[in-house]
């Protein structure tokens, strides 16, 4: 379990390099949720997602030894981008792993920012190749199972626990779950009263799946939420899902594109499904909790073109 320290010294590494994002009470998602909302928009952070915080983290971590090999990560997408511009921005040489199902746009914006983007055929094989390329001597920045980049990520709930003192529940997206790990262990120190859930779509619940079955285990993946769709979380994250997080929700891909619009339309803020998915759990934590709810909601980013939530929209028929 990495300590609220380690956060604390990831906050204090990498603050001249990513945003203070803001944290504010959202009128529109109040009144549609029913409910008090606050939306840490992390969307606005550089890269346009939280993963530029974790990748920063290790980056200034590394040895001369190890930035001089070069850097290598797998991604559907925001870690790959989130790498990609960081490195360069530290004059690092990265590569990057990705599914060919992974967008276009973060196929591209990983290209622009001088990366050496490879592709394989899906999530597996991706790891699969990443883990080649450590093993020919490039240092592996891992989009989740790194307790360095864990503490990258929870400086995400030590800037919403600083900006919203009168949270009762939160809720945050998983992936690999480094996020969501970081922000529980951050929560946990400085308000220990505030509920952690955390959200998967259908055909990406690596989480689910590891709880079910006391620890981590290999998923098939299927959702179209690709930034999403690890194959399977790590025992790190796990270890700190298992011990601080109430319960981990699962929507379908249609509720995560309708989030997305819902987000678009009452937040006014442009987010991806793997936001949007945060709207139909966080209805479902305030049917449980009840009235006296009061929800934080992490925008974890905003990487989706218009033609690709508008295409999803089209074909689930929510336009």
């Amino acid at each position: 379990m990495i300590s609220i320290e380690e956060i604390e010294a990831a906050a204090e590494r990498i603050a001249g390099q990513v945003v203070r994002t803001p944290t504010v009470p959202s009128p529109g998602l109040t009144e549609l949720l029913g409910v008090p909302v606050t939306a840490k928009l992390e969307l606005l952070q550089r890269t346009g997602s939280f993963k530029a915080r974790g990748a920063t983290a290790k980056l200034l971590a590394l040895s001369e030894a190890e930035r001089a090999a070069g850097v290598v990560a797998v991604s559907g997408g925001n870690h790959g981008i989130a790498l990609a511009v960081m490195a360069a921005a530290l004059e690092v040489k990265a590569t990057v792993v990705m599914p060919r199902t992974a967008s276009a746009r973060s196929i591209a914006l990983a290209e622009e920012a001088g990366a050496s983007v490879r592709l394989t055929d899906g999530m597996d094989s991706a790891f699969q190749l990443v883990t080649r390329l450590r093993d020919e001597g490039l240092t592996l920045v891992h989009p989740f199972d790194d307790p360095v980049v864990i503490a990258g990520q929870g400086t995400v709930g030590l800037e919403l626990a600083a900006d919203a003192e009168d949270l009762t529940d939160v809720v945050v997206s998983i992936g690999g779950g480094g996020l969501i790990a970081g922000v529980a262990v951050a929560l946990a120190a400085r308000r220990p009263g505030v509920r952690v859930w955390g959200v998967e779509t259908e055909g990406a619940e690596a989480m689910s799946a590891a709880l079910k079955a006391g620890g981590p285990v290999p998923v098939s993946v299927s959702s179209l939420v690709t930034t999403l769709t690890a194959p399977s979380v790590s025992q790190l994250t796990y270890d700190h899902v298992s011990a601080l997080v109430e319960e981990v929700l699962v929507v379908p891909d249609r509720e995560a594109v309708r989030g997305s619009l819902d987000l678009a339309d009452h937040a006014k803020v442009w987010a991806e499904p793997a936001a949007g998915c945060l709207l139909p759990a966080a209805r479902e934590v305030v049917a449980r909790v009840g009235d006296g709810a009061r929800i934080g909601l992490v925008v974890c980013g905003g990487n989706t073109a218009p033609r690709e939530l508008t295409g999803w929209a089209e074909r689930f028929g929510l336009l």
